[in-house]
């Protein structure tokens, strides 16, 4: 890793540094929505006011579970509507943070549970930012695992599930967490299952109950055995449901913060690493 990488990733680990922004409270636009169908397109009843906001539309699963497919399709979907859409995958492995964290997955670097859990979380640090400008412009963002992929399989390698949360506390909570549900043999059975680090039956097995642990309100399971087309529908339905209520006003709000009043990204992350052994 070069020297400029070497700075860069000691500077998202020194989580000390790492301040969140206090979320700023839009005013409440009152707009009217007319939807013809789940497929129709949103339009505001008149152009006055701010710029209604994007939703944050989270893909969920285990390996192989078909997000991937299904972001793709949705995001093809949303943009033949008229509307703003980005698709996002995390881990970006664009970023120094995420080349570090490419080279684990593909076997090729050993690094201690608890580093790569950081890592992935500084990856979704990296781009915090620029998230919430984007929400905030308009764009909904279609993003193909979260924190919630971070803590179901960092915690069924072992790691407490409050510690391995710490880290995301002040990221932004999603609006919609679409989560495709498959029995992890079904998911063995697709193709190109193995290539990487964690596409092992038994790890995934464990993978699937962590992530039950974690479903809540924003949680809607969709059965992903259903033939594509059908999986397919059934996102588009719920997902344009999830962007009408954003439009009209639903405010952005951060990750687990109710879990621990007061604590931002930036302390989350100094009390997980005070946590680690050999700390004091």
């Amino acid at each position: 890793m070069s020297h400029a990488c070497s700075l860069r990733v000691a500077k998202l680990l020194n989580f000390g540094a790492v301040s969140t922004p206090s979320l700023l409270r839009s005013s409440r636009v009152h707009l009217h929505f007319a939807v013809k169908s789940f497929s129709s397109k949103i339009q505001m009843e008149n152009g006055m006011g701010d710029n209604p906001r994007g939703a944050l539309v989270v893909l969920e699963g285990l390996d192989r579970s078909g997000k991937t497919s299904q972001a793709s399709g949705l995001l093809s979907y949303l943009e033949g509507q008229g509307l703003s859409a980005e698709l996002w995958r995390f881990p970006d492995r664009n970023t120094c943070v995420g080349q570090m964290i490419s080279s684990y997955l593909s076997n090729k670097s050993e690094l201690d549970d608890r580093t790569i859990h950081l890592l992935f979380s500084a990856n979704r640090w990296e781009k915090r930012t620029l998230m919430e400008s984007k929400l905030r412009s308009g764009t909904t963002l279609i993003v193909d695992r979260y924190s919630y992929s971070g803590v179901a399989f960092s915690s069924a390698k072992g790691l407490d599930t409050e510690w391995c949360k710490g880290p995301e506390i002040g990221l932004l909570a999603p609006d919609l967490v679409a989560y495709l549900d498959i029995p992890p043999q079904k998911a063995a059975e697709r193709g190109g299952y193995g290539g990487e680090r964690y596409e092992q039956l038994e790890f995934q097995k464990k993978v699937a109950q962590h992530y039950e642990m974690l479903h809540d309100p924003t949680w809607k399971i969709v059965d992903a055995c259903l033939p594509m087309e059908e999986v397919a529908k059934q996102l588009r339905e719920i997902v344009m449901d999830c962007i009408v209520n954003c439009r009209k006003g639903k405010p952005l709000t951060e990750l687990w913060q109710r879990n621990q009043e007061g604590v931002g990204g930036g302390a989350g992350f100094l009390s997980v690493l005070r946590s680690c052994p050999g700390r004091s």
